[in-house]
């Protein structure tokens, strides 16, 4: 009788050790190009809202802390303030103030802000470690598919309670850094169970005007920093931190779907899915802030000739907006469906300096009181993955008039080109005085370049 070799079996990855091990591999030239120019065009919006949030109440409170809590000194650059120190508080203090003025990116399908919580710790540690502009990249990249695919199989009923980019993305911080340490799989595993175990973040701040989305994002990218690091000391962290019996879906999630974690990993790009921001508010705002523009626009109609709006909605915008009946911050204000359309009605837009001078107005005010949101079955079912924009709008001569959009502005489909990228750049950049037309035309023309750089530095002088 002959003997028979057996054939050893092939090792079969969990779904956090697969996504462990694409963070740990993933090199520049896996990446398609379209995926690493647009890479660029999301750092240089995510620069742009850092500059906008500069003089944020919030954001100034963190950057104080900071101060007290780390070094004077250090290699990596706090935006804001122009000063150096270690690159855990710089990216805590950029993370707050990336998510501030309501113009960062969002995912769709996660309903997901990764650039507040990628960017300013992959910048923070590429500064400190010397690493190349390349490296950012990728990096970047790794912390987008990690992080969005996480916001997708945590589902819609983790958004309801939680905010998605306070606690996913403290294990997209973690990947992200984990990539720029050299982390191989087995310690890219151990940070991603140590960022999970830290990850945090409830609506509930919402209807009271709280600082709280603040702390979300500059704790998300701190935390995800230290797992990180800790990881590569040999710190152990939860294996199946995110699909575990006690894991992140148990406890966060109810609708929790393992097959998306893993979802088609280096073949489709979810960077390339991300969407930016047009209107300066929560995204949940902006498809029926897109429809009735079409409606004010097609029917040249004034705001004194409305009696009122419908905005017919997803559930996850009355869980989201719903809490907010009467801002009392500018920041909450952005949160009020009535306050973005009753802009929309006005002016046509949506903007800072809109949202800055409407606080206090009494017409905005009146507007606000005759806007309803609706939940619309075809919106909800479309949701996540596609945002429809619906409102009715009732004109005081008896007209009603119906506005749609398939896809708002900044959508992939409906894209900003690199040129309203960079307009879009120059205006947050100057909002708040923290850089000048000419640094932000600088800063633009060092992103466009950094692929070429050898040693990622200072961007601000």
């Amino acid at each position: 009788m002959t003997a028979q070799t057996a054939t050893p079996p092939v090792a079969v990855l969990h779904p956090s050790a697969e996504l462990a091990a694409f963070a740990s591999s993933l090199t520049y030239e896996q990446i398609p190009h379209d995926v690493l120019r647009r890479a660029e065009d999301l750092l240089l919006d995510t620069l742009g809202s850092i500059l906008a949030g500069a003089n944020a109440r919030a954001v100034l409170s963190i950057e104080t802390f900071a101060r007290a809590m780390g070094p004077a000194e250090g290699a990596s650059e706090v935006l804001i303030t122009r000063r150096k120190t270690s690159p855990l508080f710089a990216a805590m203090v950029n993370a707050a103030a990336a998510h501030v003025v309501e113009q960062d990116d969002v995912h769709n399908g996660s309903v997901f802000h990764p650039a507040a919580v990628v960017f300013p710790p992959a910048l923070a540690v590429a500064q400190m470690l010397g690493r190349s502009g390349k490296d950012l990249l990728v990096a970047a990249v790794v912390g987008y598919e990690v992080g969005i695919r996480i916001g997708e199989f945590m589902g819609r009923s983790h958004y309801r309670i939680f905010h998605t980019t306070g606690t996913v993305g403290t294990v997209a911080a973690a990947v992200t850094v984990g990539r720029l340490l050299n982390l191989n799989a087995e310690q890219m595993l151990h940070a991603i169970g140590s960022a999970g175990t830290q990850a945090a973040g409830l609506w509930e701040f919402l209807r009271d005007a709280a600082d709280s989305k603040q702390l979300h994002t500059a704790k998300a990218a701190a935390d995800g920093l230290t797992a990180a690091f800790l990881a590569k000391d040999g710190f152990t962290g939860a294996r199946r931190i995110l699909e575990g019996a006690q894991g992140m879906a148990a406890g966060m999630s109810t609708d929790s779907d393992p097959a998306k974690l893993t979802d088609r990993l280096g073949q489709r790009w979810a960077l390339a899915e991300t969407s930016f921001k047009f209107h300066a508010s929560c995204r949940h705002t902006h498809p029926a802030a897109d429809a009735l523009l079409k409606v004010v626009t097609d029917h040249a109609l004034k705001v004194e000739n409305i009696d009122r709006v419908v905005a017919h909605v997803h559930q996850g915008a009355i869980d989201v907006l719903g809490p907010v009946t009467n801002p009392v911050t500018v920041h909450q204000s952005k949160f009020s469906m009535g306050t973005v359309l009753g802009l929309i009605a006005r002016n046509q837009r949506a903007g800072l300096a809109e949202f800055d001078a409407a606080l206090n107005d009494k017409n905005v005010a009146e507007f606000r009181g005759r806007v309803e949101m609706v939940l619309d079955e075809e919106v909800d079912t479309a949701y996540p993955q596609r945002w429809i924009g619906k409102v009715t709008v009732y004109t005081n001569d008896g007209q009603v008039l119906t506005g749609r959009v398939d896809e708002p502005k900044g959508d992939p489909g409906n894209t900003l080109s690199r040129k309203e990228i960079e307009a879009k750049a120059l205006q947050l950049g100057v909002y708040a005085q923290a850089a000048t037309q000419a640094e932000v035309q600088a800063l633009i023309t060092k992103i466009w370049g950094l692929a070429d750089v050898e040693k990622v530095g200072t961007l601000l002088a």
